[in-house]
């Protein structure tokens, strides 16, 4: 056993006197009624006492007479099929929410959903999640969230709501009016929208994600004349450069990527060379934790870095960094032109300028065919921060009859 003695401080070790008389005195304030021996004699202590044994034995009848309301727990008549109290059931199911659908598994115990779990038989996911997906369970238990449709803030009925809307849309006549949503990706949907812009011709249909990557987009329209973003393979890369990119935790698909490099950090026999992480970002995140080598510098910067790093690579100098930053340019730059082919840089920043250099950064190091594809895009992410902002200059302007906003299943309808 140690003998090593601990202090508090100096006044403990010196055991100064102020030290002793505190260590004497087990309660640093006086008790209200004064000391218990002289309790008789003290002018006010037996008023104070019966106050303070008065208060104690009300709070004591009132604890005991706030009982448990009674909760009976009934046995099935006729039980359900493969329903054992108790007994969790798992469904499969898919998580869809801003244009994300995701593969899951919902554990439920008595018809309650209790937990969600990736679908580990899904080719695409492998049973990944993310932290939006698990926390997705809570929707289903809030309270507070509307129960029937409301006209304003009164509840009717579908029919009143049906009614009310086909009014609103006669009124509008061929005045322009908008259809705003977030990214749609359900065929059925987005069937459903063209039915409506054909009975209303002078619908104007605008996506937009409030997490926006219409830089990627607008990028890529202007580099390959498709707006759409391509497919990502980190399975394939040795060498991986992020800037500002949280792949791992929130970027586009995290519970694709996550999974993908997973398998570049396990060394293994068929893998015997565990991939190189690069992260540039302005703040921690969950990727640059579990990066190689981690660099920070401001999210206004990642175009100059982007800028720094193509030069290197085209045989250039890296320039407007600083000293640290250009040595770190040089050393990412060298790696990836030394894994022509199997290297990937991507990017967090939602400006196009941006982008574009990032795209040809990943076509001079032969990325594309091996690391990223357009043979399979990503839909999860389609909204155009262009088309919103014409949007809200023709609503400033007062050029628009009316609006719909659709909100996964929850409409407003705004008449001007």
């Amino acid at each position: 056993m140690s003998k090593k003695q601990y202090w508090q401080g100096l006044e403990e070790l010196n055991q100064t006197p102020a030290f002793k008389a505190k260590a004497a005195n087990e309660f640093q304030e006086d008790l209200p009624f004064g000391d218990v021996d002289q309790l008789a004699k003290a002018p006010t202590s037996r008023r104070d006492f019966l106050k303070y044994l008065g208060f104690s034995t009300a709070a004591a009848t009132l604890a005991a007479g706030c009982e448990m309301p009674v909760r009976k727990a009934i046995p099935y008549a006729i039980k359900p099929e493969n329903v054992t109290p108790g007994v969790p059931l798992m469904y499969a199911s898919t998580y869809v929410d801003g244009g994300e659908a995701v593969p899951v598994l919902v554990r439920t115990r008595e018809g309650r959903p209790i937990k969600i779990e990736g679908n580990a038989d899904s080719k695409l996911t492998e049973g990944a999640t993310t932290a939006r997906i698990q926390g997705s369970v809570l929707n289903l238990y809030d309270a507070a969230r509307a129960k029937f449709p409301t006209i304003d803030g009164k509840e009717v009925s579908w029919e009143a709501i049906d009614n009310a809307v086909a009014q609103a849309l006669t009124a509008v006549g061929s005045q322009p009016l908008y259809l705003v949503t977030s990214t749609m990706n359900s065929e059925s949907t987005l069937s459903a929208v063209a039915q409506f812009v054909q009975k209303y011709p002078n619908t104007k249909h605008v996506q937009y994600d409030a997490i926006s990557y219409s830089g990627i987009l607008d990028a890529n329209q202007n580099s390959f004349g498709q707006r759409a973003i391509p497919a990502y393979r980190f399975d394939n890369a040795k060498v991986i450069v992020s800037i500002g990119a949280d792949f791992v935790g929130t970027w586009i698909s995290p519970e694709i990527f996550a999974k993908q490099y997973g398998k570049t950090r396990k060394i293994s026999a068929k893998n015997p060379m565990m991939g190189k992480h690069y992260q540039v970002e302005g703040m921690m995140s969950l990727t640059g934790g579990s990066a190689d080598e981690r660099y920070t510098c401001k999210p206004s910067q990642y175009g100059a870095v982007a800028a720094a790093l193509l030069a290197e690579i085209n045989g250039g100098s890296a320039s407007g960094l600083n000293a640290g930053m250009s040595a770190a340019v040089k050393k990412m730059a060298a790696d990836l032109k030394a894994h022509q082919g199997a290297s990937l840089v991507v990017c967090g920043s939602n400006d196009a300028a941006t982008q574009t250099v990032v795209n040809a950064i990943n076509n001079a190091l032969g990325a594309y065919g091996s690391t990223i594809t357009f043979a399979t895009t990503n839909q999860t992410k389609k909204g155009n921060d262009h088309e919103m902002a014409q949007f809200a200059e023709a609503l400033k302007g007062g050029q628009i009859g009316g609006v719909m906003f659709l909100i996964v299943i929850r409409f407003m309808i705004i008449q001007w």
